[in-house]
């Protein structure tokens, strides 16, 4: 109910939103069933209202509300011409609107005194007008249902990614809901029949009505999220995949560069991939006077040697070029190469640069360079 509250601002701004609209409904209607499920919920409710058994249909009435507000957000969710859409979605309001109006005036016009917490439907299973609102109410929230697992699983045939998941996993919690009605109305039936299934209600169902409400909160939650997590996601293995990369560069002085620290918990992963990709294109620009196309050829020649294509050749030879204009850098750093030698140089795809330093070969020219640079600095 706190989220359909929050939603009221927007349902404010958008009243003909009927996606919106059907939005608010389910979280409303789900809400208010929730807390009318609970026995001490119940007993209260009727306690405060003075009648006995009002919980009865008024939690029937949520529950319709709720089935109808689910099959008409899939209705408007699920790409369709807009006439079809909007046809479908006026018989749904009109057939859901009119089922809970029938519920409560069949409760009226039969009769139950005697409180029931728990069994409410066996114990009234004979009773005149009470026994049609029971029915009434079970049997079009299992169409409901069932009509909209169907929705949700030929959906998710035609998409993909966190959609496709949530439609999948919604369908199952819907045949559940499903499963309950059917119990529910099979423990009815046995009534009429003078038979006592009355376990069904008071034990079998409860069983199916958290693992309901689970599935149907995470098959709702994925769509919505399912995107932000996989980009997050995208972009903390970006990061690990950047690692090398970072480690070997961090150090380079970029003097016209401004970098504000980033707190990596207060920080989100891609504005940490961004902030730390200019912070290595900035490196890689403060290096690229101290670049050698020397060592780049030699690079690129002994990379062909070792299988690699002409692609990841060429990027293994950016790699190496790195590496040791880095070292160069360090050794003379007033003595860079020649600037248009250098700036012929340019790099690649930052990832491919970092996974590149692992290559026998940059490894093998860093390390026969690099000491004849360290004699050079000390000389």
């Amino acid at each position: 109910m706190l989220l359909a509250t929050a939603k009221l601002p927007a349902l404010a701004r958008r009243r003909h939103d009927m996606r919106l609209r059907a939005a608010c409904l389910l979280l409303f209607a789900g809400g208010c069933s929730m807390l009318l499920a609970a026995p001490e919920s119940i007993v209260e409710f009727n306690r405060l209202t003075g009648i006995p058994n009002l919980a009865a249909p008024v939690f029937a009435a949520t529950m319709t509300a709720f089935s109808g507000a689910s099959l008409l957000l899939i209705i408007n969710w699920r790409p369709a011409p807009p006439q079809q859409t909007l046809r479908a979605s006026r018989l749904c309001v009109a057939v859901y609107s009119l089922t809970i109006l029938a519920i409560f005036l069949l409760y009226w016009a039969g009769s139950a005194p005697v409180e029931q917490v728990a069994l409410f439907d066996v114990y009234y299973a004979n009773t005149a007008y009470v026994r049609e609102m029971i029915v009434t109410s079970l049997a079009t929230q299992g169409v409901a249902m069932m009509a909209a697992s169907a929705l949700c699983w030929r959906w998710s045939r035609e998409v993909h990614g966190s959609l496709r998941a949530g439609l999948r996993i919604l369908a199952p919690a819907y045949l559940l809901i499903v499963g309950n009605d059917v119990i529910r109305l099979v423990a009815v039936a046995a009534r009429w029949n003078g038979h006592d299934l009355d376990f069904l209600v008071d034990k079998v169902s409860p069983q199916l009505v958290a693992p309901s409400v689970l599935l149907g909160a995470v098959g709702f939650a994925l769509p919505l999220a399912g995107p932000r997590v996989m980009t997050g996601a995208r972009a903390v293995r970006q990061l690990w995949q950047l690692t090398p990369l970072w480690r070997a560069l961090q150090d380079v002085p970029t003097p016209n560069a401004v970098r504000a620290p980033l707190s990596w918990w207060r920080t989100s992963p891609a504005v940490l991939l961004t902030a730390r990709r200019t912070a290595l294109y900035d490196a890689i620009l403060a290096l690229t006077p101290y670049c050698d196309p020397a060592v780049r050829e030699m690079a690129y020649r002994a990379a062909l040697r070792e299988g690699d294509d002409d692609s990841s050749a060429a990027v293994t030879a950016d790699a190496a070029v790195i590496l040791m204009a880095r070292e160069r850098q360090r050794a003379v750093p007033g003595q860079p190469q020649d600037a248009t030698l250098g700036s012929a140089w340019r790099a690649g795809d930052l990832i491919s640069l970092s996974l590149a330093l692992a290559s026998p070969v940059v490894r093998n020219i860093h390390e026969h360079h690099v000491p004849s640079q360290k004699a050079a600095r000390h000389a």
